[in-house]
């Protein structure tokens, strides 16, 4: 444990959540090997001591990369870095681009256009102050009348206009080019979890139902930060492919 403690350090000066600062710099450590597969952890108790963080901040930070299928908690060992954890890029593109290019007739819902104050993530990913306000954007995405993904979508208030119609008329990256906001780059973690109750009486699955996840950070030219966005996809319907090369 004591191997890595030095090579994490937390600005309380900074707008960055405290619990992202450590859940980023630790899976770094994990992702770059410093921290190889199936190294066992403090308890979340013993780890908040060491680095002065409240107990829930800690069980907060450990919490985001148990989710991202960093870490994984097992009765009886404890919290350990996850072994042969796979790590693949895909394209650069919207759901919608995709179903219209496949000619799966790609409509929308939308559930909600509103602005509220960022929460943590969403904040971090944004790089501005927790509690700012934030466009949020809930929507509903459909192939061939099926639903498909549920998207939530996170954007600076002002960056572009956009209203329930324009959304539920094309992708949300067609309107930000558009609008002309250079798309070029992002960050994306693809991951799985359980639908909760609301998730699945929308998307039209069973309770408790296996859905694939998505988060993702868009940026511009500039390398900034314009969209976080949280999907969930139907397993049952959905699946991400890609093109591998052997190095």
């Amino acid at each position: 444990m004591e191997s890595f403690t030095k090579l994490i350090t937390i600005d309380r000066a900074s707008p960055v959540p405290l619990y992202f600062q450590f859940a980023q710099q630790l899976q770094q450590l994990i992702e770059t090997g410093v921290l190889p597969p199936g190294t066992r952890l403090s308890n979340e108790i013993a780890l908040a001591d060491q680095f002065g963080l409240s107990r829930p901040t800690m069980r907060q930070a450990m919490q985001h990369l148990v989710d991202k299928g960093l870490l994984a908690r097992k009765r009886g060992v404890g919290t350990q870095v996850v072994t042969n954890r796979i790590r693949r890029q895909i394209e650069f593109s919207s759901l919608y681009d995709d179903l219209k290019r496949d000619n799966r007739n790609p409509h929308t819902k939308v559930l909600s256009v509103l602005t509220q104050s960022a929460g943590a993530a969403t904040a971090a990913a944004l790089r501005v102050e927790e509690g700012t306000d934030v466009l949020s954007i809930e929507r509903l995405r459909y192939a061939d009348d099926q639903p498909i993904a549920l998207m939530r979508n996170h954007l600076p208030v002002g960056l572009v206009e956009l209203s329930a119609e324009s959304l539920a008329e094309a992708g949300l990256y067609q309107l930000l080019r558009h609008s002309g906001v250079q798309l070029h780059t992002a960050e994306q973690t693809i991951g799985a979890r359980q639908a909760t109750t609301a998730e699945a009486k929308l998307l039209d699955e069973t309770r408790g139902a296996t859905l694939l996840t998505m988060t993702r950070t868009a940026y511009d030219d500039t390398g900034t930060p314009i969209e976080y966005g949280t999907h969930v996809y139907r397993a049952s319907r959905y699946s991400f492919e890609m093109t591998v090369a052997a190095r």
